[in-house]
């Protein structure tokens, strides 16, 4: 496939991410290492490496007699994820905003624009990409490879994507949003950057599910019983 050992690790874990957070993967199925190597044409090193990780994620949960199965990710763990992302960003933010250069704030302005774009047209596959874009690369202009590491680990590529098509949020003002923490880099102001970037990850805890409303009941009337007519 192209792929090195760690990139296929990576790769493989990604994918069973987006799988599990967005329901194809059941909680308590059964992940089978031989399964998902031929699947994806590996060796059982990747795999196993990619559910460590999962694991760590408690995305999946393993033990001696039953396996790894799929958790029940619940809206706890993910508003935990939001607020730990939320610490990290404004760790990257502050600690980028004295290195930031102009190639690195032209592509983050060409993303806020390419996010407003895609809102405005209710893209919103197209959103989570740029979004996504957006944060990794105020993440990657902090120059630490373990905040990148473990921002990289709360698989935001999958919940971003799920977030994105499950709220009913005013997009193209959130996109646009995003301005506000490019201005604040382009001035070396990381403490405001960095509050501002927690502030939206925290505002995603308690923002609203669209979920589906119930369909109304019908009362059914009792029959007449003919033996007491």
């Amino acid at each position: 496939m192209g792929y090195e050992r760690s990139c296929l690790s990576d790769h493989i874990r990604r994918e069973l991410a987006r799988r599990i957070l967005d329901g194809t993967l059941q909680p308590g199925e059964r992940l089978v290492e031989l399964k998902i190597a031929a699947e994806f044409e590996s060796s059982q090193t990747p795999v196993r490496e990619a559910l460590r990780e999962l694991e760590s994620l408690r995305l999946v949960e393993s033990s001696p007699y039953k396996g790894t199965r799929v958790r029940d990710v619940g809206e706890r763990e993910t508003a935990e994820a939001y607020a730990v992302r939320g610490a990290l960003e404004r760790l990257a933010a502050e600690s980028a905003a004295p290195r930031v250069t102009g190639c690195d704030l032209k592509e983050l302005r060409e993303s806020v624009r390419e996010m407003v774009a895609a809102a405005r047209k209710d893209d919103r596959e197209g959103y989570a990409r740029h979004d996504l874009a957006f944060h990794r690369a105020i993440v990657r202009a902090a120059n630490n490879g373990t905040l990148m590491q473990v921002w990289e680990s709360l698989a935001f590529e999958t919940r971003t994507r799920i977030t994105v098509a499950r709220r009913n949020l005013d997009w193209p003002a959130i996109a646009a949003w995003h301005d506000q923490v490019v201005d604040a880099l382009e001035k070396g102001d990381g403490a405001t950057a960095g509050r501002l970037l927690e502030e939206h990850a925290r505002s995603f805890i308690e923002a609203p599910v669209e979920v589906e409303p119930a369909k109304p009941t019908v009362e059914k009337k009792p029959r007449p019983n003919p033996k007491k007519a």
